[in-house]
């Protein structure tokens, strides 16, 4: 019924056991799961590690080559009807994802949605999901999540649709959103149902220059990819997508002012978003925080005031 894949990539041994281990204890027989272990040619092999799960597992050692690529050939290799993708440091919780097996079970449905804690220790309160829901109808009144771990799927939705190698940061906001509008009809829970595990060793808290530089290119090549994906859509999903697109714009402007505080490299990428159509922001009233921010942005001072109090108030928190 489902296939989990995990990736992995020098991870302690002890957190992609905790992850695999979280996917056996749920109420799937094994004919009812597959879990399949993407090798992202980790400096040490847990294949020894991992050979306590005998059968339960599929493991793939490949040569380095990033998330994208090890997540593109799991989906592959995939043979289950609904799809979860799972990063070896995080893991399922319990009972939440229960309710969204049941989901699965029960209804006929292309996806389920399900939001994540950074709490080891979390409980959530469950009400009846959303119904007969469109993706695209989703996509226009909410603002989505962007990790594809959030999502649990049919894997007949994705289509020619795969993960751009080479994207280190981002690499599910190009997906997510184009994933999101081939489902016909989603279900949408507030069910806390995976751990998203925060340690030092994580991509985004790296934090020398380089990293730095390496996101912040990497995210504009999502929104310009997801741009043109934009134009060649038909109306309403059009729409949809452009509302994702300017919010990744946002959140781009954010993060060059907090991890570069450089006003000329930061007026330089809004001359460039500007050139690309997708500066100044858009006038949509999408959330009360874009309104706030396109605000700010679309003046000099408010910029100004961006650019010297952003790094201050993130550096505080």
């Amino acid at each position: 019924m489902v296939s989990f894949v995990i990736t992995y990539h020098d991870q302690p041994i002890e957190f992609i056991c905790e992850c695999i281990e979280s996917v056996l204890a749920l109420s799937l027989s094994r004919s009812e799961r597959e879990i399949i272990v993407v090798d992202d040619g980790s400096a040490y092999c847990p294949m020894n590690d991992l050979m306590k799960y005998g059968n339960d597992i599929k493991y793939l050692r490949k040569p380095n080559g990033g998330v994208s690529s090890a997540r593109n050939i799991g989906m592959k290799m995939a043979a289950g009807e609904y799809l979860q993708f799972i990063d070896g440091d995080d893991k399922l919780i319990y009972a939440p994802y229960e309710h969204c097996l049941d989901i699965i079970r029960f209804n006929d449905t292309d996806m389920v949605i399900f939001d994540f804690t950074k709490k080891q220790e979390a409980t959530s309160k469950r009400h009846e999901p959303d119904v007969h829901i469109n993706g695209t109808e989703y996509m226009h009144n909410n603002n989505i999540k962007g990790a594809v771990w959030c999502y649990l799927f049919k894997k007949s939705i994705i289509g020619s649709l795969t993960f751009t190698p080479g994207i280190e940061y981002g690499e599910d906001e190009e997906f997510t959103p184009q994933l999101l509008l081939r489902a016909e009809n989603i279900y949408k829970t507030n069910a806390t149902a995976y751990f998203y595990r925060q340690h030092s060793e994580s991509v985004l808290n790296k934090s020398d220059i380089r990293s730095h530089l390496k996101r912040i290119d990497d995210n504009l090549k999502v929104i310009l990819h997801l741009k043109n994906v934009s134009n060649e859509l038909p109306g309403k999903d059009s729409i949809a997508l452009q509302r994702r697109v300017a919010q990744l714009t946002m959140d781009y402007i954010y993060n060059t002012i907090i991890l570069t505080r450089s006003k000329s490299f930061i007026m330089k990428k809004l001359h460039l978003l500007s050139t690309k159509g997708l500066f100044p922001l858009p006038d949509k009233n999408y959330s009360s925080k874009y309104k706030w921010f396109r605000r700010m942005t679309n003046s000099s001072i408010g910029l100004n005031i961006l650019i010297k109090a952003l790094p201050l108030v993130k550096k505080e928190k």
